[in-house]
């Protein structure tokens, strides 16, 4: 018998199309290890411990900023230990030294804040008048904005007239309670205590945390678990979250230092009154990011127009002030902060916006050192690595 050869295929014919099949095998599909079920109650985890950091704000501030207060003066009571100096001893007259400084530093300042604080009603007043003498469409649209007020309140007082009431109906009359100043001093002595009170929790969680030493850090050691390796990797990110909070402390203090300085000398230089007032406190607000040099070029500005009465030294004085702050929190610090703690700062600034809207002002304050005790923990742990990757340079 004789094979048939196959004829080969006519080149004008079009060859077939590939299958379904043959196509689906030649794509590129990457394949993501990402669970539901897994993301899912980690996304309700978080969640949950929002709320909870939120709730529960009044017993978590204290403690992060006495854990906060003692990684940063934790080198000076290392240092008196060193020289035979009892770590209790030390810290507690740390702490009293701390505490006495800054009350005597404000009682030496309060004649000079009282005084100021006087003069802002004096000096809200002279910025309306000069603000009425303005020529030109200012002072109409101030005018014309003032006459409808009064318009507005001249319709209030009529529709809020006592209306007869008809037969049968009772009437009844709604009594503003008198202005009794003794509620106002109750509530801002409350007040007073409060922040009393947290001080006093905020100086004793620092003084147990320094006069302890080791002894927490060993204890999380050994709640690792018995493997030699767990124990050496929870000790590096110890390590290395109390190297960063010190760096960062380190950072913060110089840079309010260079800034009060800066501020009072400028000031001084200006011929603004009670400048050693402003230095001081443009140095206590620069720990607050982006607000305090607002509240401090606001303020200065006010004072400013009070003593010279001229908008073009009131634009000095507060411009000058918000340069400062500038330079200082834009330039100076992000470098610095990069540097010590090899932190993003994109990253950093969305974390502080985040703890801001969670804790407010004391969020601001905190949001980097918990986002260097963040990172510290996701660099060691394998399932966390992307995100020790985000936060970090």
């Amino acid at each position: 018998m004789t094979q048939s050869t196959p004829l080969p295929p006519d080149p004008g014919t079009p060859e077939p199309a590939p299958s379904a099949e043959l196509d689906r095998s030649r794509r590129v599909v990457l394949h993501m290890p990402v669970d539901v079920r897994s993301f899912s109650l980690g996304l309700l985890a978080v969640l949950a411990s929002i709320y909870t950091l939120h709730w529960a704000a009044a017993v978590f501030i204290p403690i992060m900023v006495g854990i906060l207060s003692s990684y940063a003066l934790s080198p000076v009571v290392d240092w008196f230990q060193a020289r035979r100096v009892p770590r209790a001893l030390s810290a507690a007259v740390l702490l009293i030294g701390i505490l006495g400084g800054t009350g005597g530093l404000a009682y030496s300042l309060s004649d000079d804040a009282s005084t100021l604080v006087e003069q802002l009603p004096a000096a809200t007043q002279k910025l309306r008048s000069a603000l009425r003498a303005l020529p030109g469409a200012p002072r109409n649209t101030l005018t014309t904005v003032q006459q409808a007020a009064s318009q507005l309140e001249q319709a209030a007082e009529e529709t809020s007239r006592a209306v007869p009431a008809g037969p049968g109906v009772q009437r009844v009359q709604i009594v503003k309670p008198r202005f009794d100043i003794r509620n106002y001093v109750w509530d801002g002595s409350l007040g007073i205590v409060g922040m009393l009170g947290q001080l006093g929790t905020v100086s004793l969680i620092t003084f147990f945390l320094m006069a302890s030493g080791d002894s927490f850090r060993r204890k999380l050691v050994k709640l690792t678990g018995p493997t030699l390796s767990r124990k050496k990797i929870t000790l590096q990110a110890l390590n290395q979250i109390n190297e960063q909070i010190q760096r960062y402390m380190l950072v913060q203090l110089f840079t309010s230092a260079l800034v009060g300085g800066v501020t009072w000398l400028y000031f001084v230089a200006m011929g603004l009154e009670h400048a050693a007032v402003w230095g001081t406190a443009a140095g206590v607000l620069n720990l607050v990011p982006y607000l305090g040099s607002v509240v401090i070029a606001a303020g200065s500005a006010m004072v400013a127009f009070l003593q010279f009465g001229s908008l073009e030294l009131v634009l000095l004085v507060s411009g000058g002030s918000l340069v400062i702050h500038a330079v200082v929190g834009f330039v100076l610090t992000p470098w610095l902060t990069s540097r010590a703690n090899q932190m993003n700062p994109v990253a950093v600034f969305v974390g502080m916006m985040a703890w801001g809207w969670l804790w407010g002002l004391w969020g601001l304050l905190l949001g980097v050192p918990i986002l260097v005790v963040v990172k510290a923990v996701c660099d060691r742990i394998e399932d966390l690595k992307p995100v020790g990757e985000f936060l970090g340079n």
